[in-house]
């Protein structure tokens, strides 16, 4: 059975701009921090991202997986789900972008949906660690980009 998370926070920049760092797969090495590479494996008529490999650290080792994007509801919503991974048979999400009243001006609430489904079991403790590692990359470091990027 794959597990399931969610978690919402609120950056300080229009939706456009969380949505163009999010599908800057390759520049995901600079600010992700347990992403050590991305390679784009296949291209839309856009030129955006469709299948994406990317080798992150997790569990102490290496791992890799495969992402296939969907751009269907673009730019509000940016959905993946896995077409190849070692440790995992399911890694399937979705970034929500939507705008909201920010402090200093346009601002989006960003909620990222995760579900993971790994093909060993390890016990609950580390893979809540885990998810929590996740989460802090897809949220945190995202916001610490988006809102560098969008001062400068």
């Amino acid at each position: 059975m794959a597990d399931t998370a969610t978690q919402v926070i609120v950056i300080d920049a229009p939706p456009q701009a969380c949505f163009g760092v999010a599908t800057e797969f390759e520049r995901y090495p600079e600010w992700a921090s347990d992403i050590k590479e991305v390679t784009v494996v296949e291209r839309d008529d856009e030129g955006r991202g469709l299948v994406v490999r990317f080798r992150t650290a997790a569990f102490g080792r290496s791992t890799s997986y495969t992402l296939r994007y969907d751009y269907g509801e673009a730019p509000q919503v940016l959905s993946w789900v896995e077409v190849e991974g070692d440790l995992t048979s399911r890694l399937d999400g979705a970034y929500v972008f939507a705008e909201t009243a920010g402090g200093q001006g346009p601002a989006t609430e960003v909620t990222y949906h995760l579900e993971a489904q790994l093909k060993l079991p390890i016990p609950g403790f580390v893979k809540r660690r885990a998810e929590g590692r996740i989460m802090h990359t897809a949220l945190r470091e995202l916001k610490s980009r988006v809102e560098a990027a969008h001062a400068g």
